[in-house]
């Protein structure tokens, strides 16, 4: 059986990393799947509950922006990936398949006790990645979505925290807010355009 972990959230000036974990079963409808960057946000929404609900075990973890300041983005996703598939172990309704092989997209593996290799792309190659993908990018989507409400002036629920003209022009503006990277540069290289 393989976990796919993946994780969303590296580049946002603002906000949370989020990981996930997922195991599928041999009949999973695979193509509802894909690269969550390359999928439309209402293809995710739709894809997600059959992820959940199908799933024979998946899980969510998250590093906040207080812990990327302190041990780096890098570091920061290792740890939500971590957490994800311990999440994804506490979820599981019956005992996880052995041997189980964890496949993580990118370059680095998460500190867990499970066989585990890094792949390049494996968000548009291997289905539990996708699902993963997908997991962890509606889950961080909702949360950035949440922020917009308790700091509205953001506009989190449009960039999600993302270092777009309007979300560096708001940080001039009004500073950072409790949920900004504060070890991520901020002023773009246009830093008095912005301003305008």
């Amino acid at each position: 059986m393989i976990c796919g972990i993946d994780e969303a959230g590296r580049g946002p000036l603002a906000g949370p990393v989020c990981a996930a974990a997922v195991i599928l079963p041999p009949d999973f409808p695979c193509g509802i799947l894909g690269d969550s960057k390359k999928l439309s946000a209402s293809s995710r929404d739709r894809a997600r509950p059959v992820i959940c609900s199908q799933s024979v075990a998946w899980g969510i973890g998250w590093a906040t922006a207080a812990e990327i300041d302190e041990i780096n983005i890098l570091q920061g996703s290792l740890l939500a990936m971590r957490r994800a598939f311990f999440a994804m172990v506490q979820s599981a309704k019956t005992a996880l398949p052995q041997p189980l092989e964890v496949i993580v997209d990118g370059l680095q593996t998460p500190d867990i006790p499970a066989q585990c290799r890094a792949v390049v792309r494996a968000d548009d190659q291997v289905a539990q990645v996708m699902a993963a993908s997908i997991l962890a990018k509606t889950s961080r989507d909702r949360l950035m979505c949440y922020y917009s409400a308790l700091y509205p002036d953001y506009g989190y629920e449009k960039h999600k925290g993302y270092p777009t003209r309007a979300h560096r022009a708001a940080i001039a503006r009004l500073g950072p807010s409790p949920i900004q990277r504060m070890t991520f540069s901020i002023k773009p290289p246009d830093f008095r355009s912005a301003c305008r």
